[in-house]
């Protein structure tokens, strides 16, 4: 049976430093869609709060999501998000 590894993320943010965040989410998804085992990955704008953004991940399996979590565009990025705005992760393993 195929199982697939999913996660989000969700961002809030001030929107002083909407304009940045959407940078940084920006070469995060361009960095990690050329993952080994990356499925789908991309970043939203919520239509009903304007201070959230939705990173959302697919990865082929556990292996390629651990490889993704140790590579140097996520040790990079996530850590910069952090810093501007409060981030939230959540799995979902179906």
């Amino acid at each position: 049976m195929l199982r697939n590894f999913d996660e989000s993320y969700r961002l809030i943010e001030e929107s002083s430093k909407k304009a940045e965040i959407l940078d940084v989410a920006m070469r995060l998804v361009e960095s990690s869609l050329r993952d080994e085992g990356c499925i789908a990955y991309d970043a939203f704008t919520s239509i009903s709060r304007d201070d959230v953004i939705m990173i959302c991940e697919t990865w082929k399996d556990e292996k390629s999501l651990k490889k993704h979590e140790e590579s140097e565009h996520f040790r990079r990025l996530v850590p910069k998000l952090q810093e501007l705005g409060t981030l939230t992760l959540e799995k979902f393993d179906f």
